[in-house]
């Protein structure tokens, strides 16, 4: 596949991320982008965004775990960020998704002993990973986000945000950002989000990534995903639902994951008061906090 790659004069001045890119390739040759703060020896955690955001996402929720000596590694996905983009939406695929992840945290970073926190399509990627690789963590956090097989309707506020992204004839991602935020965005937040997509030829993650969402019993990710769920929730890997109090779209799998996750019981699962689909860019600090506090309470079953 034939992959863009965002000019790095695209992300100056990108306020409060001060953080210095790292790039690795992954299966397939694309390069990927990731960030990092907190001490390299410290109990890791990887942080991964969904639609249509970036690391940058992660910014608030960063400076808290390093604050708290845990080792913050925030990735670019795949046609996000400053990581390549696949030029054609076709070329996007959940299961490549999960293997450029994995390829990134696993072969590339060697990372174990992970916590997870996956909000959005981090989740649904995420999960996967836990589910298939379920030596590498320690825990997992759970943060507007499920893993959704096919099996169960999607809310209607979703098909309205898939059909918006399918018909846009140009896709403002700030715009969208800003939609599933409480707070306003200032301006300059704004300009980081549409950072790295200087026009539409490099929007192909976006457009796509809805479409590969399984609605349908029938859908390629349907199996996988319903034999990830399976493995989920007989683990003992604890598991921390940290859901915000304001998100429509995802707000229904929060019950579900705390009643089905073994590795859920007994443990006090934090609302974050105030915050919508975009918990991280409206209650960073608040989130990073929840998840600092579970990495440093809790142990591996």
């Amino acid at each position: 596949m034939d992959f863009l790659r965002t000019p790095d004069e695209r992300f100056a001045d990108l306020p409060g991320f001060p953080f210095e890119p790292h790039y690795a390739e992954v299966t397939g040759g694309a390069r990927m982008a990731y960030v990092e703060a907190g001490p390299a020896d410290g109990p890791p955690v990887l942080l991964l965004h969904g639609e249509p955001s970036w690391s940058f996402l992660y910014r608030h929720v960063m400076a808290v775990l390093a604050e708290a000596g845990c080792r913050a590694v925030a990735p670019d996905l795949v046609g996000f960020g400053r990581s390549d983009k696949p030029s054609r939406p076709e070329d996007h695929t959940y299961a490549r998704h999960v293997e450029w992840v994995r390829s990134l945290a696993f072969d590339a970073l060697g990372l174990r002993g992970v916590t997870l926190v996956g909000q959005d399509w981090g989740g649904l990627i995420g999960l996967r990973l836990v589910a298939e690789h379920p030596d590498r963590f320690a825990r997992v956090v759970a943060a507007n986000t499920g893993l959704p097989t096919g099996d169960f309707p999607m809310p209607e506020v979703w098909h309205r945000f898939r059909a918006a992204v399918e018909e846009a004839p140009v896709l403002d991602i700030a715009r969208f950002i800003q939609s599933g935020c409480v707070t306003e965005l200032p301006e300059p937040v704004r300009r980081a989000y549409d950072a790295p997509f200087p026009s539409e030829e490099f929007k192909a993650g976006p457009r796509a990534m809805p479409g590969l969402v399984p609605i349908t019993p029938g859908d390629p990710a349907a199996p996988a995903n319903r034999a990830a769920w399976q493995t989920l929730v007989s683990l003992d890997l604890p598991f921390l639902v940290a859901f915000s109090d304001r998100d429509p779209i995802t707000g229904g799998m929060a019950p579900i994951l705390k009643k089905s996750m073994r590795g859920a019981a007994g443990l006090d699962h934090p609302v974050i008061a105030g915050a919508g689909h975009f918990l991280q860019e409206d209650a960073g600090r608040e989130l990073g906090e929840a998840v600092a506090a579970f990495v440093h309470t809790t142990h591996a079953r």
